[in-house]
């Protein structure tokens, strides 16, 4: 069966070294992320970030629904 498969490749490179050489760049694109490293830490990374970021608000003194600070209690709506 190695035998074939060597045949094969030979034969393969011998007529079409551009093919092989792209159809092993594909497999490696394919094979690589699955057995590095670096794919552990990336996810890690990922949950470790969160995905929306606390944004603060300009106050221009005319916001009674936003506190000024993220402890502070809401201001009560105007019941007028």
């Amino acid at each position: 069966m190695a035998t074939r498969i060597t045949t094969f490749l030979k034969n393969a490179w011998a007529k079409e070294p551009v093919l092989v050489v792209s159809f092993s760049v594909w497999g490696l694109a394919i094979i690589m992320p699955i057995i590095s490293p670096y794919t552990k830490y990336a996810s890690m990374i990922n949950q470790a970030t969160p995905y929306n970021y606390p944004v603060p608000v300009r106050d221009n003194g005319n916001m009674p629904d936003v506190p000024s600070h993220p402890r502070t209690l809401r201001a009560q709506a105007w019941s007028g």
